[in-house]
């Protein structure tokens, strides 16, 4: 007899049930619904702290399953009376119902195909979301049990969570606000316990804190039965007489349990409060916590840290950003499937892993670990629970020069068993700034030159560091902590990008923007950096780079052989001058190396929260010591940010089964497609990493095609999308064609003993320069000088030298494809080169002309991006230096005939208007120019003229091009077919 849908399902919630140590999995079962007792659903999940997931299955093809799933949305669970706000849709395979097979053995080893409806939003404002939006996850029943498990964290508590803790801690602030105007004192003492300075920042800090200890007391009433935890209500309710004193005291009797990461400073902070105030600030955080509590939220560990982000002070000096959620589980996930031969079934295998986050803000993406490496011992038939003690005492360490930070991050990782209580835990605030009269200190980095690092347990200063437990006061005051150098497994940061090599705002006091936080003087910032560039020599660390290089050599001392580094960093690791030692680094000593980028543009262009800036995740494996890396790596572009933990699952699995990926060199035939459902959303492409001058070129690309395109071209073939072979052209590194100019500093920087100062233009000046940005005028190849330089007194001597760099050509150094229109700039006569544009001279005149006309073709268009930095939407840019590597055509190859030719189509476009670059495929005049470069200038045929209007429309669709800039309605792809002028 064949297989019916309800056998089926009864052995899939048999499969099922180990994977959920403390979930109900129920097949076929009636009266599970208290709307409809009558009502049968297929397999229900139920688990404490976390709301029903219905799946719903039906044979292929299954035409009704969605309305079946989607049927169960918004009913209400009766074994737990919550609302069912994810329902999964399943497709068996027809070939089940064949009685001459073993069910069981046919779930576990075929894929199914499913995709979930979510109910999201707050509560007044609740919208159904299909995922994938159109099509079919394929995956196997873990896979299966895994988005089970993500999509039953009710997102529509959280959002409603996060409002509520929002506006209580804001209402509470205010308290603090009235308190400055009157006793600034008590704002300034709170302010030190936090290791902040006294702004409305750290306030709502405080009130946050207090808040979350508020919500913490809450969770674990009842849970320890050998300790009388009294709710909120009996300790802070409207009848009690004295409720800072009341709350206190219940908070030094959890302490006896454990909880210290939570608790200590919160009991601090609130101790610092006069009573009439700490009262209003109790009655208001009590009603906040009890309100968030009843949403129902357990173990959504980016709650704390999606609203502690928005309130750490000094991010303008260490540069910290929230690593989403998402994007945090995408990380993690990527280094732990790196640990290929991890037995995570046993514990035994789990306990001597060290893992460790020296910039670990508030704990996102140690938090994002720990859940990785709990469910895969949980979709092993394990209880994660078992694991917390290990995980707390042992695993996991974490570092932040913060205070606040560190606590919040022991807040998040206690969370995921709150009544699991432990000795100790890893997490320090570091050693910062000066140190009690003595030496400035510099945090983590400290252990660039040390495996171990002095603490004093004083929560209250942040000039020096503490350890958090989870038992209470400790009895010892001092305390060294080890860091043993190639002793960890995996370390996975986001580190600070700050570089400590600005100095654009010192009026404010900073000469040192990476050493500027907690008030630190110019000396003790002066000191600092001394220290950094002292410890880190012969490193990685770059001071343009930002301490984020730094960070990055901390990983690779304390890594061991065989251990992953999991790093978050801007997107100008991939191809900024500064950061290459790191790429060299990665190349040289690492292997098994994945990047991945995002190709959209503003806030979706990056992993962090509020950024603004692109973004990249390197994840790799240190290699043994003088072992050669494979010099290839695993490049990846999404075309979005992952928005949920669903979505991360998704393409980190897509990303996994990618066994053999196209190739850079393959020809423009695109990566392999990353497709979820029906959805492309991203590319993989295996790369070279051996050319660190030149950078990692293959981040932020939509279409891949047109990187293999640049690529060939650099290297002196030009293969053009959908063209059968390639053709020879001749390119060179514009550093071997010409010879570039001065840094604009040279010229004028009187710190650099430069011979002139700036002026208004004039048009008899001596010595002209073109040295700002002017959209507007750009826009014609021939370009006005905008300055003069006038000779700087008793500096007479060095003028010679410096003007004889003078030229024609100019570079665009900061390329702005949505609104300007020129790579290359031309002036008349020889001129400076000042910021943005600096020099480029030939030793042939000729050649002038011939390298401003293909720069601004297609062809240079092309050069220019593939070399260029891509971290800010449509801007490219690079450094004077780093523009020496770019691929430009070898004027040296050119005949005379076509360096004659060259100049007569610059005289037939000296006039001619070009709009911008990212309109380069809409524009007639650069299509007129790509077939005078094309066809006149390199003599080649009619098809090859075409393609490259092609490639320019591909180029043209390009996020990191286009910038998201809307086109004009008349701005139509030129197809490049018309007849010849």
């Amino acid at each position: 007899m064949p297989h019916t849908e309800k056998s089926v399902n009864t052995v899939l919630a048999n499969i099922l049930r180990p994977m959920f140590a403390r979930a109900t999995v129920a097949g076929e079962d009636t009266g599970s619904v208290i709307e409809n007792p009558a009502l049968q659903l297929d397999v229900l999940i139920t688990a404490p702290g976390r709301s029903p997931v219905s799946i719903e299955t039906e044979f292929m093809p299954a035409r009704t399953v969605e309305d079946d799933a989607l049927s169960r949305l918004g009913k209400t669970a009766r074994r737990d009376a919550k609302t069912i706000e994810a329902a999964i849709a399943v497709r068996y395979p027809e070939r089940l119902r064949n009685d001459d097979l073993d069910i069981n053995d046919e779930l576990q080893e075929n894929r199914l195909f499913y995709a979930v409806f979510t109910q999201e939003g707050l509560t007044n404002d609740i919208r159904t979301v299909r995922f994938p939006e159109t099509g079919w996850i394929e995956g196997e029943v873990g896979d299966l049990a895994d988005l089970a498990r993500l999509v039953s964290v009710s997102q529509r508590a959280v959002n409603d969570a996060t409002r509520m803790l929002m506006d209580g801690i804001g209402d509470a602030a205010k308290v603090m606000d009235l308190l400055d105007n009157q006793r600034a004192q008590i704002n300034r003492d709170v302010a030190k316990a936090l290791g902040m300075m006294n702004v409305s920042q750290t306030r709502r800090m405080a009130c946050a804190i207090i808040a979350n200890a508020m919500i913490f007391h809450e969770r674990i009433v009842g849970m320890h039965t050998y300790s009388n935890v009294r709710n909120l209500q009996n300790v802070a309710g409207p009848g009690v007489q004295n409720p800072q004193r009341d709350l206190i005291s219940a908070w030094q009797e959890i302490l006896r349990i454990n909880y210290y990461p939570i608790f200590g400073v919160a009991i601090q902070v609130l101790s610092l409060l006069p009573g009439d105030a700490a009262g209003q600030v109790i009655e208001t955080l009590r009603d906040t916590a009890q309100s968030v509590t009843q949403t129902g939220i357990n173990n959504a560990h980016d709650l704390t840290g999606r609203v502690f982000q928005r309130l750490i002070s000094d991010r303008k000096y260490l540069a910290t950003f929230y690593t989403l959620p998402a994007s945090a589980a995408l990380l993690s996930h990527l280094a732990i499937a790196k640990m290929a031969n991890r037995d995570w079934s046993a514990s035994e295998h789990i306990a001597p892993l060290r893992i460790a986050d020296f910039a670990c803000g508030t704990g996102a993406l140690l938090s994002a670990v720990y859940d990785q490496i709990a469910t895969r011992y949980e979709h092993s038939g394990g209880d994660p629970a078992s694991l917390h003690k290990k995980m707390m005492e042992d695993v996991l360490t974490g570092c932040d020069v913060l205070p606040s930070a560190v606590h919040i991050t022991g807040s998040t990782l206690s969370g995921f068993e709150p009544n699991i209580g432990f000795e100790k835990a890893n997490l320090y605030t570091m050693p910062y700034a000066r140190q009690n009269g003595g030496a400035a200190m510099i945090g983590s980095l400290e252990l660039l030159q040390a495996s171990q690092a002095f603490m004093r347990m004083n929560m209250s200063d942040p000039s020096v560091g503490s350890q958090t437990s989870s038992i209470g006061e400790q009895p010892v005051q001092e305390l060294i902590a080890e860091f043993p150098d190639e002793s960890y497994d995996l370390i996975i940061m986001n580190p600070p990008f700050t570089s400590n090599t600005k100095h654009y705002d010192s009026e404010e006091g900073v000469l040192d923007a990476g050493f500027a936080a907690f008030d630190a003087s110019v000396e003790e910032q002066a000191e600092m950096a001394a220290k950094l560039r002292e410890y880190a020599e012969g490193t990685v660390y770059h001071g343009h780079a930002g301490l984020g290089s730094a960070f990055v050599a901390l990983a690779k001392n304390k890594l061991k052989v065989g251990g992953i580094a999991a790093f978050v960093l801007p997107f100008t690791a991939m191809n900024g001058a500064s950061w290459r030692r790191f790429r060299e680094t990665i190349a040289s000593r690492f292997e098994d190396v994945t990047v991945v980028s995002i190709s959209a543009n503003g806030r979706d262009m990056s992993f962090s929260s509020e950024t603004g800036i692109a973004e990249c995740l390197v994840i790799c494996r240190k290699s043994s010591n003088g072992t050669k890396s494979s010099q290839m790596a695993t490049f990846v572009t999404l075309q979005a940010r992952p928005r949920h933990l669903a979505e991360s699952q998704e393409v980190a699995r897509a990303i996994l089964m990618q066994g053999a990926p196209r190739r850079l060199d393959d020809g423009p035939f695109g990566g392999t497609p990353i497709v979820i459902g029906d959805q492309h959303v991203g590319d993989v492409l295996l790369a070279p990493i051996v050319n660190e001058a030149r950078g990692w070129s293959c981040g932020r690309i939509t279409d891949y095609s047109v990187a293999q395109t640049a690529h060939m071209l650099a290297g002196g073939a030009l293969w053009l999308p959908a063209e059968s072979e390639p053709l020879d052209i001749p390119v060179a590194p514009l550093g071997s064609v010409g010879q570039r100019g001065l840094d604009s500093q040279l010229f004028i920087s009187a710190a650099h003993k430069a011979p002139f100062t700036r002026m208004p233009p004039s048009p008899t000046a001596t010595y002209p320069a073109l040295w700002n940005h002017d959209a507007d005028k750009e826009t014609r190849m021939i370009c006005q000088p905008d300055t003069q330089l006038i000779t700087r007194q008793g500096m007479e001597s060095r003028v010679a030298n410096a003007w004889a760099t003078a030229s024609r050509a100019h570079l665009n150094r900061d390329f702005t494809f949505g609104s300007q229109a020129l790579a290359i700039a031309f002036t008349e006569r020889e001129s400076a080169g000042g910021r943005v544009w600096p020099n480029i001279s030939f030793e042939d005149r000729k050649h002038d002309y011939a390298f401003t006309i293909w720069g601004n073709s297609t062809l240079g268009l092309l050069c220019y991006w593939w070399h260029s930095s891509r971290q800010q939407s449509s801007k490219a840019g690079m450094t004077i230096r780093a523009a020496e590597s770019m691929p430009v055509l070898d004027l040296r190859e050119l005949s005379d005939d076509q360096l004659a030719t060259a100049e007569r189509i610059f005289e037939e476009f000296r006039d001619k208007e070009l709009k911008p670059a990212f309109l380069a495929d809409a524009d007639p005049n650069r299509d007129l120019l790509d077939r005078r470069v094309v066809m006149d200038l390199l003599g080649f045929d009619e098809d090859t003229y075409l393609a490259v209007r092609r490639l320019a429309q591909k180029w043209c669709a390009e996020p990191s091009v286009h910038g998201g800039k809307a086109r004009p309605r008349d701005a139509r792809p030129i197809p490049g077919d018309r007849p010849s002028p």
